[in-house]
């Protein structure tokens, strides 16, 4: 699987999240289940083919931890933070998204709305 480096580029991190890229459905849908723990940085970038409130919704069905999800749009600016909270059925960003980081919670505070990211390959 294709592995990203993200990175806040308004507020860097002192490291920046390693993620796996999720842009087919079953990749999307499986995300994180049923994993046991998510190390401190690192997450998954689950990629939509347009951006959308609907299409970049996510449950947290079958999840063993919360989670800090971060929504972006196609101009990789922060539009939604949430913290997911396991076993809930549905978030949903407040504006529209086609990149949906989700991370540990650790990195809920790393980022704000409008806040400009940077994705490198691995």
């Amino acid at each position: 699987m294709r592995k990203i480096l993200i990175d806040n580029q308004s507020r860097p991190l002192s490291q920046p999240i390693v993620t796996d890229y999720c842009s087919t459905f079953n990749s999307r849908f499986l995300g994180l289940m049923f994993r046991k723990s998510l190390a401190q940085y690192q997450g998954l970038l689950l990629v939509q083919p347009r951006e959308d409130r609907i299409d970049s919704s996510i449950h947290m069905f079958f999840m063993n931890f919360d989670l800090a999800v971060i929504w972006i749009n196609k101009q990789l600016r922060v539009v939604d933070i949430q913290t997911a909270r396991r076993w809930r059925p549905f978030y949903q960003p407040a504006r529209p998204a086609c990149y949906v980081l989700e991370t540990h919670c650790d990195h809920f505070s790393a980022f704000d709305i409008g806040h400009q990211v940077i994705f490198k390959d691995l």
